[in-house]
């Protein structure tokens, strides 16, 4: 019998909770904290978010950074680490896509909403950084196919990432803006004067893996961004879903 009660006791003890450090692109703010919040609450695992540039989350991870997951906002970067040996390859996950927006500072937009059209080349125009993070790369991409990057080069103001860049525009800082179309969604302080043509720049997918040393937590954590409760998360944030 005290056999058997000690056995119940070990057979009973709940696993012990794990924390799940994940490094995720700027523009992921948000969404990703509540399906984080959701998935500690059903396993008890918690998890840690750092934000920054998929550039940025790249070379830190690259480095050593204790990542357990990786998500960033490009899979060319994705390869790099994998080319690095940074993450574990059979792991890698295509789960969201997204698009390109103009944003205009709202209390400007009132102001010239009855005033002849402006050219972005008339004003300032926060962008990502344009040769090293996604948001900032593809915007460049899509002004070089259309022939005026040349021209609204000289009024470009850099951010470290995409939702610096949001930011500058929704302070007034920045006329006008090129972000996510998730990020214009969450921020009142801007208005979305235009959609970037998909064709303009190559796919924006977001990609997500393990690091070679995460723990079992971590993998659970990569099969919850695919679930339901998930995916819906992500779509009110007004991102489209890769993963079904």
């Amino acid at each position: 019998m005290r056999l058997a009660w000690l056995l119940s006791l070990f057979l009973t003890t709940p696993a012990l909770a794990d924390d799940v450090t994940v490094f995720a692109a700027a523009s992921l703010a948000g969404p990703l904290d509540q399906v984080a919040d959701a998935f500690t609450s059903d396993t008890g695992h918690t998890v840690t978010l750092s934000y920054a540039g998929s550039s940025a989350i790249a070379r830190q991870v690259e480095a050593g950074a204790p990542a357990d997951v990786v998500f960033l906002a490009n899979t060319d970067w994705m390869e790099h680490l994998a080319q690095a040996g940074a993450i574990t390859e059979e792991t890698r996950r295509e789960i969201l896509g997204n698009r390109l927006v103009i944003v205009m500072n709202r209390t400007l937009y009132d102001e010239v909403a009855n005033a002849p059209p402006r050219g972005l080349a008339e004003g300032s125009i926060a962008m990502a950084l344009v040769d090293a993070v996604p948001a900032g790369i593809y915007g460049r991409l899509a002004f070089e196919a259309s022939g005026v990057w040349e021209e609204l080069r000289p009024n470009v103001i850099e951010a470290d990432n995409v939702r610096a860049a949001l930011r500058l525009v929704a302070l007034g800082a920045a006329d006008t803006g090129v972000v996510y179309a998730t990020d214009a969604h969450a921020e009142p302080g801007v208005e979305v004067i235009a959609t970037i043509p998909e064709d303009l720049h190559p796919p924006i997918v977001y990609p997500a893996a393990l690091t070679p040393d995460a723990p079992e937590a971590a993998e659970a954590f990569l099969d919850w961004l695919m679930q339901r409760d998930a995916r819906f998360v992500f779509r009110d944030a007004g991102f489209q879903v890769i993963v079904e």
